[in-house]
C-alpha cells in the first residue's frame, strides 16, 4: 500500500511530514509521497493574526484534500487543529511529543533578564504576549508572522530584540541552538498540544489503519486533556490559553493559564490518565471561575 500525505510547504511542515513518514514506513510496503497544500494561513502570511477570522487557517485546506481524495492522510502541528475536525476524519495518530516548551531567542544568547527595559519581543501569539507581560510588564510584544526562518531573519535584521518561539519547531529544522532559554512550562504554559504532530485520516481506510498503528498513547492522553480545556472554553488560536498535561507516575497532571481582561488566571489538577477529557473539563471550569 502506498500513502499520500498532505502537508503545508513550509520547512517546518515538511520536516514534520518527514517524521510522520519515518514512523509510517515500518507499517507500509508501498511508497509514501507528499502532497503540498497551500492553506488560508499561508496565503494571508502578511495579515496580522488578530485580523484572521474563524478557525482552521492552517488545517482546513489539508482536510479538503482528504475529502476530495487528493491525499490519504494529513500531517498537522497538533496545536493548529481547530476545536472541531472535518467529519469522518479524526486524528488517527498523535506522534511522540517533542519539546513542548516555548523558547526565548536573542541575538546574543542572553535570557529574559538580559533584555533591556522596553525590549521588543516578536510574537503573534496572544498567549505568549500575555505571559510575557506577566513576567515583565515593560516588555513590548511585537506582531511577527511568517515561517520559522522568516522570523529568525527579522530578529537578525534588528526588527525586534528577541523572539518567543516553539522549541520543537526550532529543533525540528535544526535551529535548536538558537534558543537562549527554554521557558519553564509551569510558568510560561505552552499552547495546547504544542510540540505534538497529528496525523488525520479516515478510520475506514487502510491509510487510517496504518496511521492508527503509530499512535503514541502518552501523546494522545496529554493531547486529549489539553484539547478538552480548549474546547470547553470555546477557543481557537486567538484565545490567550496555555494548557500542559504530563504523566506523573500513574496520574495525569494538567496545568493551564488563561488571560482574562489583562489578568492571568491559573489552574492545576491531577486525575486519572484514563480520563483525560474529564480532567481537561475540570481545569477549564476552574479557569472560568477562579478562586
Amino acid at each position: 500500500m502506498s500513502l499520500r500525505l498532505a502537508t503545508r510547504g513550509s520547512p517546518l511542515a515538511l520536516a514534520q511530514c518527514r517524521l510522520a513518514e519515518q514512523a509510517l514506513r515500518g507499517r507500509l510496503e508501498g511508497e509514501v509521497t507528499t502532497v503540498i497544500v497551500r492553506t488560508q494561513g499561508d496565503r494571508a502570511a502578511g495579515t496580522p493574526v488578530h485580523r484572521l477570522r474563524g478557525q482552521g487557517w492552517f488545517t482546513a485546506a489539508l482536510e479538503q484534500a482528504l475529502r476530495e481524495g487528493r491525499a490519504d492522510a494529513a500531517v498537522h502541528s497538533a496545536k493548529d487543529l481547530p476545536s472541531g475536525l472535518a467529519e469522518g476524519f479524526p486524528v488517527a495518530a498523535f506522534l511522540a511529543r517533542g519539546d513542548c516548551r516555548d523558547g526565548l531567542v536573542t541575538p546574543d544568547g542572553g535570557g529574559l533578564e538580559s533584555l533591556p527595559p522596553g525590549a521588543r519581543v516578536g510574537t503573534s501569539s496572544p498567549r505568549r504576549a500575555a505571559l510575557l507581560r506577566g513576567l515583565r510588564a515593560d516588555l513590548r510584544p511585537i506582531a511577527v508572522r511568517g515561517n520559522v526562518g522568516t522570523r529568525l531573519r527579522r530578529l537578525d535584521a534588528g526588527e525586534v530584540d528577541a523572539l518567543v518561539m516553539a522549541c520543537a519547531g526550532l529543533d525540528r529544522i535544526g535551529a535548536g541552538d538558537r534558543v537562549a532559554a527554554r521557558l519553564d512550562p509551569r510558568v510560561f504554559v505552552p499552547a495546547p498540544c504544542q510540540g505534538t504532530i497529528a496525523v488525520q485520516a479516515s478510520p475506514l481506510t487502510s491509510a487510517g489503519a496504518a496511521c492508527s498503528a503509530v499512535d503514541d498513547p502518552e501523546a494522545r492522553t496529554c493531547s486529549d486533556a489539553e484539547r478538552a480545556v480548549l474546547m470547553a472554553l470555546g477557543g481557537g488560536c486567538l484565545l490567550p490559553l496555555g494548557a500542559w498535561a504530563r504523566l506523573e507516575g500513574e496520574d495525569l497532571v494538567l496545568t493551564a493559564a488563561l488571560e482574562v481582561a489583562g489578568v492571568i488566571h491559573r489552574a492545576e489538577a491531577r486525575g486519572s490518565a484514563g480520563a483525560p477529557r474529564e480532567l481537561g473539563a475540570r481545569v477549564a471550569a476552574r479557569l472560568r471561575a477562579p478562586a
